[in-house]
């Protein structure tokens, strides 16, 4: 069922994009009196599950998801209609169009998507408004990972600064470690303030592994499961830490890190129950895990932020947040085209994309994820690649400047060529997926 209900948000979403991002040229198709053959929502190679014919426009829904398309007279795309580029030009083709119309019409579908991205984050925040934890709330530090520990960071560091600057939202630390090109990282351990160096060398695992700091939360029995040794050794729900084996210890990655350490042994954990120390010796399996899950609502250890905005307030901070992400995701494609990084080896698909959703239906998320994946959109579209809208701003671009048009013959075989460019892309991408899958 979490599978569908991921599934189901990552098409209703998709619909939407395309939708609307081909419905950004259409209309400035229109506005130049430019014919529009088809308008299609997936693509329809052989058979369309669904058209209907209204005026000189075919409307339809394809059987292959993979975007959408609309299908512009005297375009050269990726129809590729030679017969009709044989005939002499129409006055109602793209081809016959001054160049500054031309560019419009290629351009729509980004502009849509970045208008689109902008809305429905001002939307998001006049809804819901904006849910964060402060960094400065983390009162027991941060629990690192192996990574983070390798980099020089320890259990229970309180992060001053990144870069130089504080960081308000704790979920942007990782971002900004990774993202910018000061990642020196300034932190709190005691009362000795230091100063981390995160060495380029180390941007590829960073890549890979881009949370590295988790917020450091004291160990409170959520849930025992049945039949496991915690259950056998006596915890109950609402337990809290207080010693491993006669020392002191009340964090959740203390405990985690000495049943790793006790595989195969017995651990006497000393917890508070009801007010009164009360000691419970376990039994840790070769695995390290002994079937008990901590309290992980935030919200009980840590004061939580919430901004609400007005509606006047909700437009200019959705278009902060827009550009914001804009601004981010073109860093993240500088990172994959760096061979020094190896970050196109985390590189994905569809599936990467439909595990983003979240496995219950949450409206929030959904519009969330959705004005992120327009921006996505919009970026790799306008990317000056033959066969992309890009690849035609580009070339139109050219004829602006110089006056020269490029040949027909030329576009034909750019746009094969970008073709064949977008379809390696594709593969190598869900092909990565699966490589995943079965890692």
């Amino acid at each position: 069922m979490e599978i569908l209900i991921k599934a189901g948000q990552f098409f209703l979403s998709l619909s939407i994009l395309v939708i609307l991002h081909e419905l950004g040229h259409f209309l400035f198709a229109k506005l130049f009196k430019t014919r529009v053959e088809k308008f299609y929502l997936f693509f329809n190679p052989w058979f369309s599950l669904f058209k209907i014919k209204r005026g000189e426009t075919e409307y339809g829904v394809g059987w292959l998801p993979l975007g959408g398309y609309v299908k512009i007279s005297g375009m050269i795309d990726e129809s590729m209609d030679k017969e009709q580029l044989e005939q002499p030009p129409q006055p109602y083709e793209f081809r016959s169009k001054p160049a500054w119309q031309r560019l419009l019409i290629m351009i729509g579908g980004v502009l849509v998507n970045v208008i689109l991205a902008l809305f429905i984050y001002s939307a998001v925040l006049y809804t819901w408004g904006e849910d964060y934890l402060p960094t400065k709330s983390l009162k027991y530090g941060v629990s690192c990972d192996s990574l983070a520990t390798e980099l020089g960071f320890r259990n229970g560091d309180k992060i001053l600064y990144v870069g130089g600057k504080e960081i308000e939202n704790f979920q942007q630390i990782a971002h900004d470690i990774l993202l910018n090109e000061n990642r020196d990282v300034t932190v709190l351990r005691g009362t000795d303030t230091l100063n981390i160096k995160i060495d380029e060398d180390y941007v590829a695992k960073l890549v890979k592994s881009p949370i590295i700091f988790f917020p450091r939360i004291p160990f409170v029995v959520d849930e025992v499961k049945s039949g496991e040794p915690a259950e056998k050794a006596g915890f109950i729900k609402g337990d809290r830490l207080l010693a491993l084996n006669g020392q002191p210890a009340q964090f959740f990655d203390e405990f985690k890190s000495e049943m790793q350490r006790s595989k195969g042994k017995n651990v006497k954990v000393t917890v508070e129950r009801n007010g009164n120390p009360i000691d419970l010796n376990v039994d840790v399996p070769e695995t390290g895990i002994i079937g008990v899950y901590p309290v992980a609502d935030l919200g009980k250890f840590f004061e939580l932020s919430h901004r609400e905005y007005s509606f006047l307030h909700s437009i200019p901070a959705g278009v902060k947040k827009g550009f914001a992400t804009i601004s981010s995701y073109l860093k993240q494609l500088k990172l994959i085209f760096s061979p020094k990084t190896k970050a196109y080896e985390s590189v994905g698909g569809f599936i990467t994309i439909g595990k983003i959703f979240p496995s219950t239906w949450d409206w929030q998320a959904f519009w969330s994820l959705t004005a992120f994946l327009s921006i996505i959109l919009a970026i790799m579209n306008i990317l000056p690649i033959p066969a992309l809208d890009g690849g035609h701003v580009m070339f139109l671009l050219y004829e602006i400047i110089t006056g020269r048009k490029p040949g027909d013959k030329f576009l034909e075989y750019a746009q094969l060529v970008g073709m064949a460019i977008l379809l390696a892309l594709l593969l190598y991408a869900n092909i990565n997926d699966i490589v995943k899958l079965f890692r």
